[in-house]
């Protein structure tokens, strides 16, 4: 009976599922069978799959010392393909900032990432990186979060950024979030690296939008039992408002 693995290609990379009717333990390095060719990859886990498993592609074999020497190979290549498109994009005059350049294992395909403000006619480029590698050659046009997540970088809390720790998948975040969290509306509170909103704002953002219901707004007038006040601060997480009750300035939580 196949198993099902999810297999990662770099660290802190998304995870993928591929099915094997072998055994593999976590932290194995495997060969897979991709759309874009062989792949080297690292098992992360066996899971408990509820998809159909026969759409999966298959793990080829466990890697060798010499499929590793190869790998590390690429991984230079790729590094001298990442320059050689660099110079070219400038000798072209591109408005374009490549960002990565990687191998297949099996080197039929090369695959370069990008950043630019507006589209790209890159058919030259990718005529002369071709007549260089003599391999099919793709140029994907990626985001800013993308980009952050390929670069890496740290974050205003002092750690190494969510998207490229444990963030497989990148949702969107919106400007209601930090205005349901009473976030100042200053970008450089609640931007991040990348330069578009924190996805951590999204983490607690059910909690807040749920804490909210009933609260009164900052500003609004209410009635007390010490008498008509102005709301002036609001704690969402505890469900407490303070209000300054007119006449003699006071100020007190309500619950």
């Amino acid at each position: 009976m196949a198993k099902v693995y999810s297999i990662a290609f770099k660290d802190n990379g998304k995870n993928y599922n591929f099915k094997s009717s072998e055994d593999y333990q976590k932290g194995d390095y495997v060969i897979v069978d991709t759309d874009n060719g062989l792949q080297y990859g690292k098992v992360q886990a066996e899971i408990n799959y509820k998809g159909e498993i026969a759409e999966l592609k298959p793990i080829v074999r466990l890697a060798t010392k010499e499929d590793e020497e190869q790998f590390l190979a690429i991984l230079r290549e790729s590094a001298e393909a990442k320059k050689k498109c660099i110079s070219l994009v400038k000798n072209l005059g591109l408005k374009m900032n490549v960002i990565s350049a990687r191998f297949s294992f099996d080197k039929n395909q090369l695959l370069f990432d990008f950043t630019a403000d507006d589209r790209v006619d890159f058919r030259e480029l990718a005529k002369k990186l071709a007549g260089i590698y003599h391999t099919r050659i793709e140029l994907h046009q990626i985001g800013a979060r993308d980009k952050a997540k390929k670069v890496g970088g740290v974050g205003v809390c002092g750690e190494k950024l969510c998207c490229q720790r444990f963030l497989n998948k990148i949702e969107g975040v919106a400007m209601t979030m930090a205005k349901n969290q009473n976030l100042a509306l200053n970008p450089s509170k609640i931007n991040g690296a990348c330069g578009r909103l924190m996805c951590c704002l999204a983490y607690e953002d059910e909690l807040y939008e749920k804490n909210n219901k009933n609260m009164p707004q900052i500003g609004k007038k209410i009635a007390t039992p010490k008498g008509e006040g102005q709301v002036i601060s609001v704690n969402v997480l505890e469900r407490k408002y303070k209000v300054l009750i007119d006449g003699n300035k006071e100020e007190f939580y309500v619950e």
